[in-house]
Order: C-alpha cells, then sequence, then structure tokens
C-alpha cells in the first residue's frame, strides 16, 4: 500500500506555492500563518492545522472554510477557556485546540481546500487562509513494504538476524519490539535501508517490523515477524528442607526431606538427579523423601540443561545425619568444713606418735632377741 499523489491540478499548486511564500512573510513580519507541514492530510486519518506566531492575549479563534470569513463559512469558535461554538459548516468531526489548531477527525477527501482562520486579540484582528490536500491511500504492490528474515527461531549471543524489508520506497524505517530503531552498536542497517542485522540477538529481541514514510507522519507498516530466541540458564537454584547449611543438610532416619531445583530459560529447563554419582529416574525438579532412610544419606546434584542452548548447571547438597553430641562433664570439688579439717589434724598427730611407739618397741625387742642368743 502506498499514497496516491494529488491530482495534478496546476492551480492547486500555485495557490498552495502563495500560501507557503505568505507564510514565510507572515513568520518574517510576526504575523499568524498555518504552519505549511500541517497542510497535507490522508483520508480517514486525523489531520490537525497547526498556527503559528500565536500572540499570547487572544480573545477568540474562529475557523472557516474558504477565503471569506462570513458568518455562514464559520466551522468552528472557540474562547478561551472553555467557550466552544460551532458554524453553519460543523460536519461533527471538527474542534480546536487551547493553541487555536483546527482539528478534523476522520478527514475525507471533500475536505480539500481553503480554509480561513480569524484571531481577534486585544490588539485587533488577525487572519490566515491555507490550502488543505486531503490525499488517498491505495494499493500498490509495486511500492508496498513487506519484511522477510532469514530465521526467526535463534540462540541468544550467538545468532544473528538478518531482516529485508521488501519495497521500492526509500523513506524506510525500522521497528524492532515496535520501537522505532536508527542502528546502535548491536544493530546495523544498510545504507539503502532495507537491510536491518542485530548482531547476537538478546532474549528482549520479539519483534521486527519495517514501515515506509512518503507522507510525513504517515507510516505504511510491515507485517510484523516474531522472533523466539532461546536463552539460559542463567543459573541454578536449589531449596532444601530441612534448611542446608554450607551444602550440608542435617536430617534423623525417618523424617521429611524436600530437595527442590530450579532454573530459568527459554525453552524450559530439564533436570536431572544425581545420588551418590548414580543417575536417578526422576527428571522433575522437585526430589521428595518422606522417611529418610540410610540408603538415601549421601551427596545429591541437581542438573538443569537447555538443550536449545547447550548451557548446563549443577547445584549440590549432602545429606548427613545429626552430629552426636558428648556427654557433659560435671565438675566436682571436695569441700571440708574447717571443724573437720581440725580433727583430720588432731587425728593424723596422734596417730603419728602411736606408730613411732609402735615402731620403737618393735626394734627394741629386736635388739633383745640378738643378745640372748649371743
Amino acid at each position: 500500500m502506498d499514497f496516491s499523489r494529488p491530482s495534478c491540478n496546476p492551480w492547486r499548486w500555485l495557490t498552495l506555492l502563495a500560501s507557503l511564500l505568505t507564510c514565510g512573510i507572515c513568520q518574517a513580519s510576526g504575523q499568524i500563518f498555518i504552519s505549511p507541514d500541517s497542510l497535507m492530510g490522508v483520508e480517514n486519518f486525523r489531520t490537525i492545522l497547526t498556527l503559528e506566531n500565536v500572540p499570547e492575549d487572544v480573545l477568540e479563534y474562529s475557523w472557516y472554510r474558504g477565503m471569506d470569513n462570513s458568518t455562514g463559512n464559520m466551522i468552528f469558535s472557540y474562547k478561551p477557556p472553555n467557550t466552544r461554538h460551532p458554524g453553519p459548516l460543523y460536519s461533527g468531526r471538527e474542534n480546536v485546540t487551547r493553541t487555536g489548531s483546527l482539528v478534523v477527525r476522520m478527514s475525507a477527501l471533500n475536505d480539500t481546500g481553503n480554509y480561513t482562520v480569524q484571531v481577534d486579540t486585544s490588539n485587533g484582528t488577525q487572519t490566515a487562509t491555507g490550502w488543505l490536500e486531503i490525499i488517498k491511500l491505495r494499493d500498490d504492490p509495486d511500492i508496498s513494504a513487506n519484511v522477510s528474515a532469514n530465521a526467526s527461531m535463534l540462540v541468544e549471543g550467538m545468532d544473528s538476524v538478518v531482516a529485508n524489508c521488501l519495497t521500492n520506497s526509500s523513506n524506510i524505517k525500522w521497528y524492532v519490539n515496535f520501537v522505532p530503531t536508527s542502528g546502535n552498536n548491536r544493530m546495523t542497517i544498510s545504507p539503502d535501508g532495507k537491510t536491518l542485522v542485530i548482531h547476537g540477538v538478546s532474549r528482549y529481541d520479539h519483534s521486527l517490523q519495517c514501515a515506509i514514510e512518503d507522507v510525513p507522519e504517515i507510516l505504511q507498516r510491515s507485517d510484523t515477524i516474531s522472533l523466539t530466541v532461546a536463552y539460559g540458564p542463567d543459573y541454578v537454584s536449589l531449596l532444601t528442607e530441612p534448611y542446608a547449611f554450607n551444602g550440608v543438610l542435617r536430617a534423623v532416619i525417618g523424617s521429611y526431606v524436600q530437595l527442590e531445583c530450579t532454573g530459568y530459560s527459554r525453552p524450559v529447563v530439564t533436570y536431572h538427579w544425581i545420588h551418590n554419582g548414580s543417575l536417578l529416574s526422576i527428571s522433575e525438579k522437585n526430589l521428595t523423601l518422606p522417611s529418610l532412610s540410610w540408603e538415601q544419606m549421601g551427596s545429591y546434584r541437581c542438573i538443569v540443561e537447555n538443550l536449545e542452548t547447550q548451557l548446563a548447571f549443577y547445584r549440590d547438597v549432602t545429606i548427613q545425619p545429626p552430629l552426636s553430641r558428648p556427654l557433659p562433664t560435671v565438675k566436682r570439688e571436695l569441700y571440708i568444713p574447717g571443724y573437720l579439717v581440725i580433727i583430720l589434724i588432731i587425728l593424723a598427730t596422734t596417730g603419728g606418735a602411736y606408730m613411732c611407739r609402735v615402731l620403737v618397741y618393735a626394734l627394741q625387742l629386736s635388739c633383745s632377741r640378738r643378745r640372748n642368743l649371743s
């Protein structure tokens, strides 16, 4: 699709040229004028006739159809701040903004023609006239916009996508995720604007689209190419119940134990569990042990894998019984009352004297026996 050009009526173009020249003179003199950029509209689109050089002390804006600002030709008038009056030529599609611009919704081809604005101020009245041309969109396969890409299934950071805008127009715009782009360190646009290359696609690249702009601010967009970018996993997390500290989970025999493994990627990861070096048949993210046994003790490894990106991460945890605690030692101190100490000292003293006497008596008996034998 593209825009048809206005019919070759030389008088219309002479009128438009005269309007442009008049606008230049008005701009230089400070006179109000209708912006030339707003004097072209498209059928079924909104058209805004914008005023320039508008003074600040405006009392009323009045818009007329044609070059005559008579009451019968009035479309709409607006008195700031809130008074609005439709005129005889009001069709229900017109309005005047707070800055005095005329808005025409759903512009029609018969809206083409001269428009006059009258601006009343405290210092007098100013008028300006401009020729509005409404053009029609039409189907034209030679200058329509279509888009193609070398691939739509991609891997983040590894693949690049090359998109081509198939059109004969030279005014091409590119949109990534419906946001206009003019190229950057990651994206390159060819000199003729027809080719866009995204180097090392990102997971955030969702769609591609091109558009042609043969009339300012009126875009003909192509269909959208949706991108599916595989990525990840970036990491893996392993949550346990009971809580594991420094990779060790302490649990008693017969208790409930659950291991929950999580990894995020596109497409979703596949899960593998390894127990003491042996691959388990479980391929889910959760590993549940309702009643822990001795055979279930040991090391566990969760592996998350993305088959598209060929990336894998793992996390380990070891299940061990609780640490055995030694029996507490009780320190006892011997306490002897003072009076008992005195008694023990007396007994020790008397007992020592008695023992000395016994030893002396025994020595005496031994000596007397030796004498008798001699």
